[in-house]
């Protein structure tokens, strides 16, 4: 780390991109991916495996990453591991920041290595740093604010970029969604991967869903058809009136970036009138944050979030604990959720709010992903417990 006295501009062979904290802190690297720069929350993930998940999941916008794990890029990329599915949105992750350089991809699904992948997507690159102490350093102070560039001639305007460092005002108050919601609506009958079959198609769906775009996942809606499911994916803004009129025996709250305070100003109402109406409810990830707020309760910026494929999460429910793929930075305040609402699951890494239930109508919601794209399956459950929800509705 160090902080040049000369902000005017410099040439550095060695040094190819620029990782410039809101303090004033400059961390210098090799670059790689796209060229540029951009400004973002630094945040850490602790996940082995599933990079080109992570990168491409909407949630990560706003954000740059940082792997704990030294070796990414090891198996390359390939199309069918994509998790965006507005295209034209923004790509997720403002920049990744690495320990060590991208090696050749050894495994038979690449298409490309993450290099080319990275540029193709407007993604900077950052190699060459101490990520342990980068993340030691988000561990003791929080997610910073920073600025990633990326310029092969190794000349930056420094004061610049610490200018726009130290003025980005943040995550906090930040409405995201906007940025990667779907700009129309469309239906969804991907079922999950198999092996050596790819990708499968939902024939004979048992139930109908609306699941409303906040930056939803394509496993998230690969799940929802592999459970039974008919998905009609909704733009966030999509008013209440216009989702029961598409006659859904469920809602869906997906996945999405930025503060769910934000958000929930629009978001909120609509949520609300799904649960006056006794309508099946589930949410994931700023779902669930705005679910929360919509029953009641509030959210609150967490101090390093939660962003890995190894979290221990209890089910409060059943007694059993799973391990979890996560990614958040704000999170349920479950001492403000009122009577009726239970927290169903919570996190055995800090005691956080990991999910939560009303006692009285078919809603319910978890913080981590339990579609496992990356991370494990354990979670799977909780789809076959929404088509459970929806199935006693029909009944009814």
């Amino acid at each position: 780390m160090t902080d040049r006295p000369d902000d005017s501009g410099w040439a550095d062979e060695t040094a190819t991109a620029l990782l410039v904290l809101a303090d004033g802190t400059v961390l210098e690297g090799t670059g790689f991916g796209a060229a540029g720069s951009a400004v973002g929350e630094v945040c850490f993930n602790t996940a082995m495996t599933g990079y080109e998940e992570i990168l491409t999941d909407p949630s990560y916008a706003g954000q740059i990453i940082t792997f704990t794990f030294p070796h990414i890029g090891n198996v390359g990329t390939n199309e069918a591991d994509i998790e965006t599915v507005n295209m034209a949105a923004t790509p997720g992750a403002r920049g990744v920041i690495l320990h060590s350089a991208i090696t050749q991809p050894s495994n038979y699904r690449a298409t490309r290595d993450l290099d080319a992948w990275l540029k193709a997507r407007g993604i900077i690159g950052l190699s060459g740093i101490d990520t342990r102490a980068l993340t030691a350093l988000i561990r003791e102070r929080g997610m910073p604010n920073a600025v990633i560039a990326h310029e092969p001639s190794g000349r930056f305007d420094l004061a610049a970029l610490k200018k726009e460092a130290r003025e980005w005002p943040g995550l906090e108050g930040m409405d995201l969604v906007p940025m990667v919601t779907s700009g129309q609506r469309f239906t969804w009958d991907e079922t999950e991967w198999d092996w050596e079959k790819g990708y499968g198609r939902q024939e004979n769906p048992q139930f109908h869903v609306v699941a409303i775009d906040y930056g939803i996942k394509r496993n998230i809606l690969r799940l929802l058809a592999t459970t039974g499911c008919k998905v009609t994916v909704v733009p966030a803004t999509t008013g209440a009136e216009d989702i029961l009129a598409l006659k859904p025996d469920g809602v869906f709250l997906s996945n999405g970036p930025g503060d769910p305070a934000a958000t929930g100003a629009y978001a909120v109402p609509v949520i609300r009138e799904m649960i006056d109406r006794d309508m099946p409810t589930f949410g994931i990830c700023l779902g669930h944050q705005m679910l929360g707020i919509a029953l009641g309760g509030r959210t609150m910026k967490m101090h390093q979030g939660h962003h890995g494929a190894n979290h221990p999460v209890k089910d409060l429910t059943t007694g059993k604990v799973e391990i979890t793929s996560m990614n958040h930075g704000f999170a349920v305040d479950k001492d403000s959720l009122p009577g009726n609402v239970e927290q169903t699951h919570v996190s055995l890494f800090d005691g956080s709010n990991a999910g939560l239930a009303l006692k009285d109508k078919p809603v319910f919601s978890v913080q981590y992903h339990p579609e496992a794209s990356p991370g494990p399956r354990d979670s799977h459950y909780l789809f076959r417990r929404f088509a459970d929800m929806m199935r006693a509705r029909k009944r009814a």
